[in-house]
């Protein structure tokens, strides 16, 4: 059993976990109060991966959400008290090799307006509407030349 590598980031009503762990099944995610636990098999040998957490603050498990894609599993902890910023993510301030934070993502939002207030919303929304792997066109053929060439399925002109 292994931990699998997270990366988080905070805003100002929810803090995001995103599990990077390439085809993963039997996902089981337990949002409690002041805890947080993953699972799931995942990778080519479909290794069983497991992380526990206590939480820096508490959360709203019930409106706590997650969506399993092909190449991670992205976690929406929507806080109980909205706007209060998270120094970290987990209860200890012990350093866990597994989760590091998410850069990319991270946002000083305590001296932002009130524009980050709709994400939990537009989260819900992205959830709702991705599709999984039965939703994305149909690719092969994109790049050739015949293909584009062809009578049958001409672009319309644009200009």
């Amino acid at each position: 059993m292994h931990s699998a590598t997270a990366k988080w980031y905070d805003r100002r009503d929810s803090v995001y976990i995103e599990f990077c762990v390439a085809d993963s099944k039997d996902v089981k995610i337990n949002f409690e109060k002041a805890k947080f636990a993953f699972s799931c098999l995942g990778g080519t040998d479909q290794v069983k991966h497991e992380n526990e957490v206590d939480l820096f603050e508490a959360i709203d498990q019930n409106e706590s959400m997650h969506k399993r894609t092909d190449r991670s599993v992205l976690c929406c902890l929507r806080k109980a008290e909205p706007g209060k910023s998270w120094l970290r993510l987990t209860k200890e301030k012990a350093k866990l090799t597994w989760l590091s934070v998410d850069f990319n993502n991270w946002k000083d939002w305590e001296d932002d307006s009130d524009e980050e207030l709709g994400n939990f919303d537009r989260f819900s929304e992205m959830m709702n509407n991705m599709g999984g792997e039965d939703d994305l066109p149909d690719l092969d053929g994109a790049d050739d030349d015949e293909s584009a060439d062809s009578d049958d399925e001409k672009m319309p002109d644009l200009e």
